[in-house]
């Protein structure tokens, strides 16, 4: 009798967040990228062993590059390679938007950065942002924002008892 895989649910879906990323920039629009992996990273990025923090995109060629992501090797990794943990990863998108983003790049002062690596139908994604950085006040206007939002949640929660 073969055994049934169980489904799992969507949010399971999610394999790392940068949430440094939404913080220190502020992203205007998303696109979703594949990238070229080698057999070691899937293995590795199914156990949960990816970094997205500091990484972004870079451009080279007419190529997009996943630069300064971690993904760490698996202690049962191949014996004749030999596994570079922030090797720069190309990011599969069409050439128009690549094109489309390496003019925002160069001409109006944007940065690419990554916000969300998950699985989509047995191959890894990755959401890239187009944003723009963050000064100081605006990043303490950010976290204003969010405490008084939980404040409220707070009262409200509590006026409707």
């Amino acid at each position: 009798m073969a055994k049934q895989k169980k489904k799992s649910s969507a949010g399971s879906n999610t394999i790392a967040l940068n949430k440094q990323a939404r913080f220190n920039y502020s992203i205007e629009s998303t696109y979703e990228a594949g990238v070229a992996l080698e057999g070691w990273e899937v293995k590795s990025i199914r156990d949960g062993r990816v970094q997205l923090q500091d990484s972004y995109v870079i451009f080279r060629n007419g190529n997009a590059y996943l630069f300064a992501a971690l993904i760490t090797p698996l202690l049962s990794a191949s014996t004749h390679i030999i596994p570079n943990a922030f090797r720069d990863r190309q990011l599969l998108l069409h050439r128009r938007e690549i094109d489309k983003l390496m003019g925002s790049v160069d001409r109006k002062g944007y940065t690419v950065v990554p916000i969300a690596m998950y699985w989509k139908n047995n191959r890894v994604k990755v959401e890239i942002g187009l944003g723009k950085g963050k000064q100081e006040h605006d990043k303490r206007d950010t976290e204003k924002d969010r405490d008084w939002g939980r404040e409220k949640e707070r009262l409200m929660k509590h006026s409707t008892r």
